[in-house]
């Protein structure tokens, strides 16, 4: 029997979370001048820190200000040394995040060849940059070949001068977090951004020790893990959030084998989500849902997208922290994976949106399990994304509508469902 919702759970690294329920990650769009976080970001998450969560995860702070996944990310310098100001944002940030108490654990990344043109500060007709100069597979036909050169263009692939440049950007970052007071970091390994198109042989055909096996496509992360412990305190959190495989798949014995390697190196917690630009699963958005309105009666029946990838990555790593995000709506679904042993904590990503004390809807026991429950119709993709078959519109159209719910929390206005 696994873990109750309300029970507490300590981290390998001493942090304690007073509950199962963790805020995911989301897109916020909030960013103030030099991509620092300001007064809007800060009442957003004021109001989540009240909500009884076990711990807040931060939307994408972005570790290099020169390639941003959107115009409104937070973002980080490479500074060794912060101006005071930087370092009073993130502190204000950081305090309005944990004022009841509540952990607040930031995640960093970098977009890489997910970054569009104009996102960030690197020129308009700058190229990306990724592991090898693949570009995105956004859709089929002559028109999504148009927009993805017209957005993204073809990366360029990295030299080691760029990777030792972006494994120093995730130590910087970190080390900031730590020192304006944030929990921990979560590095973002998922969702196709730069660490994760490392991990996969689809956009990293490298034949140097960063590519060509699963162990040395895993390689940049564990440099990354083991810098960013000499850099912060022990009782620092460093979490890693990776994609999901089919078990089926080629990819499952691969990504089993890059866990284990995080396993190995001491990460506090790992989330499992999945989706890309390419194939955005993680808003229940694949391909086949957006045109076809499909999905199958496995996940209707068991509400988290990933749950048959939770449960092998448990067989295989039974003593490591798993989160499972992606999918949970109700107290029933959310007790049947504790309870069953598959994670040891939940995402809920959309729902807090909606609902910023979601963790009292679903352990107060004043409330029934048909009350216990926050659901919501997906948002309508326009018509023009299901004609044209562009993947990346699916996916966006349900992020940009609960990142425009989530300002207008900052704005001081209530949020509106789908």
């Amino acid at each position: 029997m696994g873990p109750d919702i309300k029970d507490p759970l300590e981290l390998p690294c001493g942090l304690v979370l007073p509950n199962r329920l963790v805020k995911a990650a989301m897109a916020e769009g909030l960013a103030e001048k030099k991509h620092l976080p300001g007064a809007r970001i800060s009442r957003v998450y004021g109001q989540w820190a009240q909500g009884g969560w076990g711990a807040l995860l931060t939307g994408n702070v972005q570790v290099d200000v020169r390639h941003l996944g959107g115009g409104g990310d937070l973002a980080t310098s490479e500074y060794p040394e912060a101006e005071q100001d930087v370092l009073d944002a993130w502190k204000q940030y950081a305090n309005a995040c944990q004022q009841h108490g509540t952990p607040a654990v930031a995640q960093i990344c970098h977009p890489g060849r997910q970054s569009p043109r104009g996102a960030g500060e690197r020129g308009l007709f700058e190229k990306t940059t990724a592991p090898s100069a693949i570009p995105l597979d956004i859709g089929k036909g002559w028109v999504a070949s148009i927009v993805r050169h017209i957005v993204f263009g073809v990366p360029q692939a990295m030299t080691h001068f760029d990777l030792n440049r972006v494994i120093a950007q995730f130590v910087n970052c970190a080390r900031l977090l730590a020192q304006c007071g944030f929990s921990g970091i979560e590095i973002h390994a998922a969702h196709g951004y730069i660490l994760s198109q490392f991990l996969s042989e689809k956009s990293n055909t490298r034949d140097d020790q960063y590519g060509g096996s699963p162990v040395r496509r895993a390689r940049i992360i564990l440099d990354i893990i083991h810098q960013i412990r000499k850099a912060v305190p022990k009782t620092f959190c460093v979490g890693i959030k990776l994609n999901s495989a089919d078990h089926y798949s080629t990819q499952f014995e691969d990504t089993m084998a890059q866990i284990s390697l995080f396993v190995d190196a001491g990460v506090d917690f790992l989330e499992i989500s999945g989706g890309s630009y390419e194939d955005p699963t993680m808003m229940g958005r694949g391909l086949r849902d957006e045109i076809h309105n499909a999905k199958s009666s496995k996940t209707e029946s068991r509400e988290a997208f990933f749950l048959d990838f939770a449960t092998q990555a448990r067989k295989r790593f039974p003593d490591q922290i798993l989160m499972l995000t992606g999918g949970f709506r109700t107290r029933k679904g959310i007790e049947a994976a504790l309870k069953g042993g598959v994670c040891d904590l939940v995402g809920i990503g959309r729902p807090a949106v909606l609902n910023a004390d979601f963790p009292r809807l679903m352990i107060d026991d004043i409330y029934s399990d048909q009350q216990a429950r926050v659901v919501f119709p997906k948002v309508t993709v326009p018509f023009l994304a299901r004609l044209l078959k562009i993947k990346i519109l699916g996916g966006g159209a349900e992020t940009q509508y609960f990142r425009g719910q989530i300002q207008r929390i900052a704005a001081g206005n209530a949020p509106k469902r789908p």
